[in-house]
């Protein structure tokens, strides 16, 4: 099964399931660390039913949420029925349909480790920022919780910091950081019982060009 069948699968779900994976503190810390600001475009990449977009539309920002599952974006446009400032476009990591240079703020929470190529995924994101734009990407550390590949359709189990860092900066960006969530992505295998508990980390970066 492909992580788009997963989620095609889950989307109904996927609310009350984020919210056992981790907290709302992912949020805030993603948006506090860009610095948005209201009136401003971001990208919400990897979109699923919206958890970064809630916080976007709350700043008073327009938001474009781009996924790969149209099940779950039909899911989110539910959630925010009366909001007219998100744009919604079905879309995949290698070819985002938004134009170059077209957002202010880039953002990515648990979508890099469910992409074929991340270094080319950070490119894309790097590509649709305008110049100054901000990258924040929140993931999943390095782990070895094979589980999560089986059941919920990981294709990377996690990433080293340093291996993030790196993608950034050949992707252009400038004063790259990255540093913990200080929380965890928490779950329970169906299967065996086994549970994860992972930590979470937030890369920022600033477009160059």
């Amino acid at each position: 099964m492909s992580s788009k069948d997963y989620f095609d699968r889950v989307a109904q779900d996927w609310d009350d399931m984020r919210e056992n994976f981790f907290s709302d503190e992912v949020r805030v810390t993603a948006l506090s660390t860009a610095a948005v600001q209201k009136g401003k475009i971001a990208a919400d990449i990897g979109a699923g039913t919206g958890f970064i977009s809630e916080g976007l539309i709350r700043a008073g920002l327009q938001v474009i949420a781009v996924d790969q599952s149209e099940a779950i974006l039909k899911e989110m446009k539910k959630k925010f029925a009366d909001v007219e400032t998100i744009d919604y476009r079905v879309g995949q990591a290698q070819n985002l349909p938004i134009s170059d240079a077209m957002v202010d703020y880039a953002f990515a929470n648990m979508y890099l480790h469910h992409v074929e190529s991340p270094p080319k995924a950070i490119e894309e994101m790097v590509r649709i920022l305008k110049p100054e734009g901000k990258l924040v990407i929140t993931d999943l550390d390095e782990h070895e919780f094979d589980f999560l590949r089986e059941e919920h359709h990981d294709r990377w189990m996690g990433f080293k910091r340093a291996d993030i860092v790196e993608w950034f900066q050949s992707a252009g960006l400038r004063e790259i950081s990255i540093d913990s969530i200080g929380t965890c992505c928490e779950t329970q295998s169906s299967c065996g019982g086994e549970f994860a508990s992972i930590g979470i980390f937030i890369a920022s970066g600033t477009n160059a060009d």
